[in-house]
């Protein structure tokens, strides 16, 4: 079923693309797709509680553990305790296990860089701006819908 609206198939298309392509890394590292948002999550924000890992993936308590479980078993996290409070537990990466991870980064890197030089400088800004409204805006979504569900 088609909307006629042409600029809603190429944003589908755009999200096909998105989510194979995280399909294709997760495949490449031997995780689950969500395995691969947490990597990239604690890549860009460093070490973080296991509770926020859960609510920033909007996933129950029990998942998140298990996510971290396999993450840790294939030596791309470690789990640190606090130092005063050993309940509190920290999720943070480990360097030389994310070497295969940062290969998939530079090769969707290069790929993106060939889209950057068709645009001038001042474009820049919208695009992203942009980028971080559809990110807020699917992120409100995905909260809405897990609401429904639940």
């Amino acid at each position: 079923m088609t909307d006629n609206h042409p600029e809603a198939d190429v944003y589908r298309e755009f999200l096909i693309a998105v989510m194979l392509h995280i399909e294709a890394i997760a495949d490449r590292l031997g995780v689950h797709h969500v395995d691969v948002a947490a990597l990239i999550l604690l890549e860009m924000r460093g070490p973080l509680p296991v509770g926020a890992i859960s609510e920033e993936l909007g996933l129950p308590s029990a998942s998140a553990t298990r996510l971290i479980d396999r993450l840790e078993k294939a030596g791309y996290v470690r789990r640190v305790r606090g130092e005063r409070d050993r309940r509190m537990v920290t999720v943070e990466l480990l360097e030389g296990g994310m070497a295969e991870y940062h290969a998939t980064r530079v090769t969707s890197e290069r790929h993106l860089e060939q889209i950057r030089g068709q645009f001038t400088q001042e474009q820049v800004p919208l695009m992203l701006g942009l980028l971080a409204g559809v990110a807020r805006a699917y992120r409100s979504a995905t909260r809405e819908i897990r609401e429904q569900s639940g």
